[in-house]
């Protein structure tokens, strides 16, 4: 006996939601995957058969019954992407479904118009293309506002319902569209029901919509960075040639105990070429210098120390900045009683009669001109210009 679109989509909510809390990598928890996967197939049948939903159609137009049911390529893609898969390619075809699933889910939602303008504009941006990471915090604390504020709205409907709140109880997407989807299929007298009407359980359907909505755009981003990732990815190592380095050990026994000369296999040192045609290394190798000299150089510092050892003494050092003339001497006491310049042109002066002496009194005379030059041309205080503007 086939079931009802309420009961069939009720138990693919369930199967779901015992799925979500165990571990993917169980066997069991991939039964109820398929489980939910088969009954989300038939649900689909069931509305394609049914037209429960046209183009034509306004969101007015369909009934709040039928409106959860605009939730089913959302529950489609959560469960489709916890099927286990073992290979990159399993996994990224059931990622594609899955993605293809969620763009359904928020293409059927932009179509009916059941999100506003703002929170269209506000998810439509992603922030894995905003380069600036100040624009991207702040994308990212509004989204997560709009979804607290959408949380909020859903549990004071639930409050006024005499239903827990969704923090207090903390149950899944799974859980809470069957909650919904229950007391809709099962409408109760509104005397029991107290204040909850057909408004208030639309206006809750709708608040859901828009806050799947808002994770579905999360979920789209997610899923897109693991496509690329997976399309990126090294090949498999499980694919990849497996080296037989035993055969190899063999081989090379093999030919050691051969009284036959060795096979020449080309190469510089006849072990078979450095590099492939199309110049990938094929093995390792070091690059030398071709001057003998050099290489017995790069040899002897192979045990030698980490830094430059001193080539001559100090006093070796001294002696030759004292022949470049980098060496500066005198001073001390012993130069300090030494008469001065001047004082040697005048003690020379006093020497009459004699050569030095003239030369002495001649050099003293033009150094004492020269400076009477000088303050001339530069009188005292002239090339002070402090305080002078």
């Amino acid at each position: 006996m086939s079931l009802s679109l309420p009961d069939l989509f009720a138990r693919s909510l369930t199967t779901a939601s015992k799925a979500a809390n165990l571990l993917t990598i169980e066997d069991e928890t991939q039964e109820l995957i398929k489980s939910s996967l088969r009954d989300l197939n038939a649900i689909r049948s069931h509305i394609v058969g049914l037209s429960l939903f046209s183009p034509n159609e306004t969101l007015e137009d369909i009934s709040t019954r039928d409106l959860v049911y605009l939730l089913v390529p959302y529950v489609f893609s959560e469960v489709q992407g916890r099927v286990r898969t073992t290979e990159r390619q399993e996994r990224m075809v059931s990622l594609i479904e899955a993605v293809k699933y969620m763009k359904d889910f928020v293409s059927l939602l932009e179509t009916y118009e059941v999100v506003p303008e703002d929170e269209r504009k506000l998810y439509f941006k992603s922030s894995t293309t905003i380069v600036d990471p100040g624009r991207r915090r702040e994308l990212k604390i509004n989204q997560y506002k709009k979804q607290k504020e959408l949380r909020a709205r859903i549990d004071a409907i639930r409050k006024r319902s005499g239903k827990k709140s969704i923090e207090e109880e903390t149950p899944s997407d799974f859980e809470i569209i069957a909650s919904l989807l229950q007391t809709l299929a099962n409408p109760i007298s509104d005397d029991d029901l107290g204040s909850e009407t057909d408004e208030m359980l639309r206006e809750t359907v709708l608040l859901l919509l828009r806050l799947n909505y808002a994770q579905a755009h999360t979920q789209l981003e997610s899923m897109e960075q693991e496509l690329e990732l997976l399309r990126n990815a090294p090949p498999s190592p499980l694919n990849a040639p497996v080296d037989d380095f035993r055969g190899k050990k063999k081989e090379t026994d093999d030919e050691m105990w051969k009284l036959d000369a060795p096979i020449p296999r080309g190469g510089p040192d006849g072990k078979g070429p450095l590099l492939d045609p199309t110049g990938k290394p094929l093995r390792p190798f070091t690059i030398l210098p071709s001057d003998a000299g050099e290489r017995a150089r790069l040899q002897r510092q192979v045990f030698g120390p980490g830094y430059n050892l001193p080539t001559m003494s100090i006093d070796e050092y001294l002696q030759i900045e004292q022949e470049r003339g980098n060496v500066i001497t005198g001073g001390g006491p012993a130069s300090e009683q030494q008469p001065t310049s001047s004082e040697q042109l005048a003690i020379g002066a006093e020497m009459d009669g004699t050569l030095e002496g003239e030369e002495m009194e001649e050099q003293k005379r033009q150094k004492t001109e020269k400076w009477a030059l000088y303050t001339d041309e530069n009188p005292r205080g002239a090339g002070n210009t402090m305080n002078r503007g």
